[in-house]
């Protein structure tokens, strides 16, 4: 896969992820994207790596928001002010 498909799906996928998860998450769109490469990773390896489903599924279009959504959980408490 080129940088440039997966650039796009991480933003996908990282815009995907901020509308499902209540709250306010204040990023720009390069922390979004970020947010959802880094997700689509994680998901992607480590379903893999578990064998629940093969590399190319569209299952792994919803592991890889499932893995956005948790990545924006864990940056919320890492940057979390209080």
């Amino acid at each position: 896969m080129s940088i440039i498909v997966t650039i796009i799906v991480g933003f996908i996928v990282g815009l995907i992820a901020r509308a499902i998860m209540p709250g306010n998450q204040a990023m720009g769109w390069i922390m979004t994207t970020i947010l959802g490469i880094v997700g689509s990773l994680v998901a992607s390896y480590g379903g893999a790596a578990l064998g629940l489903y093969p590399a190319g599924s569209p299952v792994g279009w919803i592991a890889s928001i499932i893995g956005a959504i948790v990545v924006l959980f864990l940056y919320g408490l890492v940057t979390k002010k209080g």
